[in-house]
């Protein structure tokens, strides 16, 4: 008899229907809107040939041989061992490790999504776990907006995050602007996904209204297609890594046609004297006008000036995706963006203004946030080391260097030992051979993982874990305001084990597994996490028992109310009793700490810097193309890219790739033709889409295709799969965050004539018996 069982995840709520203990099929939920089509893929995966079923221990580093050539990580066949063996090994050098060389040794800054569930968080269980054994090298904020979590509480106070309750939601875009300008643009796609899970998606509903509302879009990106047909966007194509130009040339218009809003700049703000001085040419001779901007963008110096007419004469809202920060000083677009909503005028007044991440996750601009609820307790980390989160190669590759982040020298430390969970360093790291050579430093490399990708592959130890199909939990997504039962649809996969149950065994081992646990099983935790939300939240929120709930799937949490801390529409009206959580309690256009700092590419107020790699940079020469290496539609970030929608993306089998039908003439590029994408630094094989929707002179790769180098390590050597990160340039983007700036390859494209091998990102590799 067939069972419907409520399933969560990040890109949605559905239903799993289970017939003799087997999933079937996964069904989206009636009342969603716009359903993933993520969701239902998840079957295809469950018990493909890449599941780890058993524990598996890297043969040479079983045997202790060197890591050379054939006993290397990502060439070395594996072992399976009992779960008794593998926690022995795992205990025993966790022990090794600490006594040697010291806590701040472990690495445990495992960094990814991992699954819905607020319970079953792995990386929570991972710290808790290191943390409770005497701490870890930790790593700080994320690949994802690095530049802006570092640049935003300096520029606008507060939490590197709390610009999402502070900026317009939806509704009231709809209601009271005119027009948005959104550089990057607002793709859909990215809003299949919240952290956590959703039971609605919203965003697409929510950005119709605005249309229909008569709100104007305008999208200034390399695609076209960054935007919904249905929002009829004006579409200015602009060169990549140059929005911060574009910018400049606006707010430049503005100032010299007194288009500014100067009482705003006044009351609100410090330091706008100084920028203007930089924006007028008087501090280096170079005016920042639309002439100047037209000749950097590509954008034409009358649609610049245009621009800054709009935003300063209409209801103006100013958008900027997260995309743009991710590049060579990916904290310049993120700083100018504010400071130019500040000069147009709307700025704090409602529905206008600023805003960043719309449509990177539907819980942006849906709702301002929702109560909080109950967690596993933290446990301090004993250890105050950590590194910023794009630099894991150069800590690994060169311990004991000192690098700048945010004002602070910081020493790398040694790491001898890395534990990672939940995330897939092999997906979203930058110039992944040079992750694969420095991967070979440490002394053991320890994985959770449900499935063999590559991270999987260049491990020592990798310990099977359930996904969460396979799991009791409950989700509760960002700004989502339910709570949504995650029963377990099916047994865990040969000998899977969850993250909780593993780190118990170990925690046993080590002598600390009553810390670790407080006695509770995992169905106790989730238990438990739930009355203690519904205790806390009172008798107003009206929860029902965790009985009632795990049968009815879905619980709506009660609306926050209060003020808003740190609104812009309370400073706008009295900036002496509402002032901002910085330094001078106003917008800080100029920031005297970051001046402070003496940085040369990140300095006391937003500029243009040239990035490294761009479409005017001499390398352009050899590599003429700019690599967009975006999000995917058809997965999140690599999560199921074994599932079933991300397979039936494929060309041949590989990931593909997007240009412009001009730049494919040239080089003899025919649609569906397989092609090499390659610069100095590696090379991938793609399928080629053609689509005038992307601008000449660009390419778009998406992230998260499992790599599959033929030899992992060895610079140029070919991914058969299109992982664009075989591509990128390991290189922070500036001295301030250390951010990732993946956004800035060039690349070149030619047809591929060699031997198809087979893509074997999906297989799982040499396991010896």
């Amino acid at each position: 008899m067939e069972r419907r069982i409520s399933v969560a995840t990040h890109w949605g709520s559905y239903v799993a229907v289970v017939d003799s203990g087997q999933l079937v099929r996964i069904e989206p939920r009636d009342d969603d809107p716009a359903p993933s089509p993520i969701g239902p893929g998840m079957v295809t995966a469950a018990d493909d040939s890449a599941r780890v079923l058993r524990p598996a221990v890297r043969k040479g580093w079983l045997h202790g041989l060197p890591r050379v050539q054939d006993t290397a990580r990502g060439a070395d066949a594996f072992v399976e061992v009992s779960w008794d063996e593998a926690t022995t090994l795992v205990s025993d050098e966790l022990r090794r490790v600490r006594s040697q060389h010291g806590d701040s040794a472990v690495f445990g800054g495992s960094y990814g999504w991992a699954s819905a569930g607020e319970f079953h968080n792995a990386q929570s269980h991972l710290h808790r776990f290191l943390a409770l054994g005497g701490g870890y090298t930790d790593s700080r904020n994320t690949y994802s907006t690095a530049a802006l979590e570092v640049i935003l509480p300096h520029v606008i106070g507060g939490h590197p995050w709390s610009y999402l309750s502070r900026m317009p939601m939806w509704d009231e875009i709809a209601e009271n602007c005119e027009l948005v300008v959104a550089f990057g643009g607002l793709a859909l796609k990215n809003s299949q996904n919240n952290p956590g899970g959703l039971v609605r998606h919203q965003t697409r509903n929510l950005q119709r209204q605005c249309r229909e509302a008569g709100v104007r879009f305008v999208n200034i990106s390399p695609i076209r297609s960054d935007t919904a047909d249905f929002l009829d966007a004006e579409w200015l194509p602009v060169i990549p890594n140059t929005d911060t130009a574009a910018m400049l040339g606006i707010a430049h218009t503005m100032l010299v046609n007194k288009w500014h809003d100067e009482d705003f700049l006044h009351r609100c703000c410090v330091g706008f004297d100084r920028f203007a001085s930089y924006l007028t040419g008087e501090l280096d001779g170079v005016p920042k006008d639309a002439a100047w901007a037209a000749g950097i963008t590509g954008i034409s110096r009358d649609a610049i000036t245009d621009l800054a007419r709009r935003l300063t004469t209409q209801r103006s809202l100013i958008m900027v995706n997260y995309a743009v920060q991710r590049a060579d000083h990916g904290e310049q677009p993120i700083w100018m963006s504010v400071v130019l909503a500040a000069m147009a005028g709307s700025m704090g007044r409602s529905g206008c203004g600023w805003g960043t991440g719309y449509a990177t996750m539907d819980a942006t601009g849906v709702a301002r946030g929702r109560p909080a609820v109950a967690a596993m307790p933290k446990v301090s980390n004993p250890v105050p080391e950590f590194i910023p989160v794009a630099r894991i190669a150069d800590a690994l590759l060169h311990p004991g260097k000192t690098v700048d982040y945010d004002g602070q020298r910081l020493t790398l430390p040694e790491l001898r030992l890395i534990y990672w969970c939940g995330g897939n360093p092999f997906h979203h790291h930058q110039d992944l051979h040079r992750l694969a050579r420095a991967w070979q430093a440490p002394d053991t490399v320890i994985v959770h993982e449900a499935w063999w990708n590559a991270t999987a592959k260049l491990a020592d130890i990798v310990l099977p874990v359930a996904t969460s199909l396979e799991r009791d939990d409950f989700a509760a997504g960002l700004s989502d305001p339910h709570l949504i039962a995650m029963p377990k649809v099916r047994e865990p996969a040969g000998e899977s084990r969850t993250d909780y149950d593993i780190f118990a065994a170990l925690a046993s081992r080590l002598g600390y597994e009553q810390e670790f646990t407080k006695s509770r099983s995992g169905i106790e935790w989730v238990r438990h996490l739930y009355e203690q939300t519904r205790t806390e939240l009172g008798d107003d929120a009206a929860l029902p028992s965790f009985d009632d709930f795990w049968q009815t799937s879905t619980a709506k949490l009660p609306a926050l109310a209060g003020p808003i801390p740190g609104s812009f529409e309370a400073l706008r009206s009295d900036p002496q009793r509402f002032p901002l959580p910085t330094p001078s309690g106003r917008i800080e256009i100029f920031s005297e700490e970051i001046d402070s700092f003496g940085y040369d590419d990140c300095a006391g107020h937003p500029m243009w810097f040239e990035p490294v790699e761009w479409l005017r940079a001499e390398l352009s020469r050899r590599f003429p193309l700019h690599l967009i290496s975006n999000q995917p539609a058809t997965r999140l970030h690599s999560q199921y890219d074994n599932g079933g929608h991300s397979l039936n993306s494929k060309i041949r089998g590989r990931e593909p790739m997007t240009i412009n039908p001009l730049d494919a003439a040239s080089r003899g590029i025919e649609n569906g033709m397989i092609v090499r994408i390659f610069n100095d630094r590696g090379s991938c094989l793609a399928g080629a889409i053609l689509s005038d929707h992307l601008m000449p002179g660009v390419v778009q790769l998406s992230t998260g295709a499992w790599w599959d180098p033929v030899q992992p390590g060895l610079s140029g050597t070919l991914d058969r799969h299109g992982n664009p990160n075989a591509l990128t340039a390991d290189r922070p983007c500036s001295r301030l965050s250390q951010g990732p700036s993946a956004l800035s390859a060039l690349v070149e494209v030619e047809p591929y004539d060699g031997p198809l091998s087979d893509v074997l990102a999906f297989t799982a590799p040499n396991i010896e018996h």
